[in-house]
């Protein structure tokens, strides 16, 4: 039986119309969706956003699913979480309403389940600074996400996901995935840096201006 989370907490920003693309914003673990709103002042005015509260209260702040490791999700709460998510997604995005995902960090790993699951649903999806979910209960086979948008950005010098699971992700979304891919590679670390938001600005206004 799927555990029982709190109605999700959702902050918005720029198109009130329910028709208009939709981009969700998923934040890193321990930290809650207005650490990740303040984006919005460099992404396109067109979309709507909606920056998410993860369901799991955790250090202060809200995690995405339990973790087995830093980047590898339990996957029971994974699948747990997607379908609490699914809950109120359904709800404001029907099929038809084109939708990008963009997740940072622990969110980065909860956009790649999402997409993972179902790619058909998305337009694209943003994995920054963050893995793909491996081993946790969701398809990462050849072709999984051919003809899906996929923005992927690493730091260099991350030392918070380790760094098997950073060139995983790379390797997989670069080649057997098929997704089309737009990859960034900084020399930082952990964080996203001016750059990246530029180039996810651009990156959205390229899925979501003819929507």
């Amino acid at each position: 039986m799927t555990t029982r989370f709190a109605t999700a907490q959702v902050a918005w920003a720029g198109s009130a119309d329910p028709a208009s693309p939709l981009v969700v914003l998923l934040h890193g673990r321990g930290a809650d969706e207005q650490s990740i709103l303040a984006l919005t002042s460099h992404l396109p005015g067109g979309p709507a956003y909606a920056a998410v509260r993860a369901p799991i209260a955790e250090g202060g702040g809200y995690a995405w699913f339990a973790n087995r490791g830093i980047g590898r999700p339990v996957a029971e709460s994974l699948a747990d979480t997607m379908e609490w998510f699914r809950g109120w997604f359904d709800e404001v995005a029907p099929r038809e309403r084109p939708v990008v995902l963009v997740g940072f960090s622990g969110g980065a790993a909860f956009a790649g389940g999402l997409v993972l699951a179902d790619p058909g649903r998305f337009r694209g999806a943003a994995i920054l600074y963050g893995t793909l979910p491996f081993d946790a209960g969701v398809p990462v086979t050849p072709g999984r996400l051919r003809g899906v948008n996929l923005f992927v950005a690493q730091g260099d010098q991350d030392v918070v996901i380790p760094r098997e699971l950073l060139d995983r992700t790379w390797e997989y979304v670069t080649g057997d995935s098929e997704a089309i891919a737009h990859t960034r590679r900084d020399p930082g670390g952990h964080g996203i840096t001016p750059e990246t938001v530029a180039e996810l600005s651009d990156w959205i206004g390229s899925l979501t201006a003819d929507a």
